[in-house]
């Protein structure tokens, strides 16, 4: 997989114009981000699905919570119609940030994951669904025909990553930093030792990249996104990087609060380095060919860069030089 993360923190026809330019720059997949506090990426996403043929859409991640799991379910299939069977999901534990604002930050956690896409791919095959766990299903069905649609579980937690090893199609890491990336896949070998489904497994890396010819703008452009990576990281993770923890909390109390401003300032050099690939191509791509040594795809992830269509051209080229397919 060659994907892309486009954010709707955009307006929506500004996403889908996106879309279709890192389709011309060679990406296969587009996942949309999902935040409350932002727009509905399951719009942008049908727009998308009309103007492209081939490229696959997803939601990436959305999470179980803020929509019921089986609802959820019923809006990636009716999207994968839409898109000719060019769907894919991904789920996983979602923003704690944004989600303690609607006061579900205390239902994160591996199972509800797990349930929903296991539920989801019920419906799809069309059955009937009684279900009692992190949510209830009583009689539920899809009152059409619907396919089965690959499941990438986003994670960066090794319960989590072990348990996508175990019954998912792939995995999201979120992850920008070889040394993670080498992490996961241990994790993931762990994990597929008890595979339950299939042979076939993508460990994606789900990383930040922010490009541009100018090194430095690069650099500034990723402090927003890798505030909410370093907020939402737990302690191994920041333990791997030597970065302080306080310092990550404080950046999530000032996300959670609205203070975007304070927050994007609390980011360190030190983070920047850890949560996201940035500066001028040349730097980005030495970074790329390392964390490819231990992944099977790639998905860049916001920001991109100071300029998106700049940056979505010159990650697509990136991407040919270092053969991510």
């Amino acid at each position: 997989m060659r994907g892309i993360e486009l954010t709707p923190e955009h307006p929506t026809e500004r996403l889908v114009d996106l879309g279709e330019t890192a389709a011309e720059a060679g990406f296969d997949t587009v996942f949309a981000s999902h935040h409350y506090n932002n727009r509905d990426p399951f719009a942008a996403l049908t727009l998308l699905a009309d103007r492209t043929d081939e490229i696959r859409l997803g939601p990436g991640i959305t999470n179980p919570y803020e929509t019921h799991p089986v609802t959820l379910a019923s809006r990636v299939a009716t999207l994968d119609e839409l898109a000719d069977g060019r769907a894919v999901f991904g789920v996983g534990p979602g923003d704690p940030s944004t989600l303690r604002n609607l006061g579900l930050g205390e239902q994160r956690g591996l199972r509800s994951v797990l349930e929903s896409f296991e539920v989801a791919r019920d419906l799809w095959d069309g059955e009937r669904v009684d279900h009692e766990g992190t949510f209830t299903a009583r009689d539920a069905g899809l009152n059409y025909e619907a396919n089965r649609i690959p499941v990438y579980v986003g994670a960066e937690g090794p319960e989590m990553c072990r348990m996508a090893a175990k019954h998912a199609d792939g995995l999201l890491f979120n992850g920008s930093h070889p040394d993670d990336l080498a992490w996961a896949r241990e994790r993931v070998e762990e994990g597929f030792e008890e595979r339950v489904v299939g042979d076939e497994f993508d460990l994606a890396a789900y990383a930040s990249v922010s490009v541009a010819e100018d090194e430095e703008a690069a650099r500034e452009a990723a402090r927003p996104p890798v505030a909410f990576i370093a907020a939402g990281a737990p302690q191994p993770v920041l333990d791997r990087h030597d970065i302080d923890a306080d310092r990550a909390a404080a950046i999530g109390e000032s996300i959670s609060a609205g203070d975007f401003s304070k927050a994007f300032d609390r980011v360190s050099e030190t983070m920047i380095e850890a949560f996201c690939i940035a500066g001028e191509p040349a730097t980005v791509e030495s970074r790329v060919r390392a964390v490819m040594n231990h992944a099977d795809s790639l998905v860049v992830s916001a920001p991109l860069g100071p300029d998106l269509e700049t940056a979505i051209r010159l990650t697509g080229d990136l991407c040919d030089r270092c053969s991510v397919t």
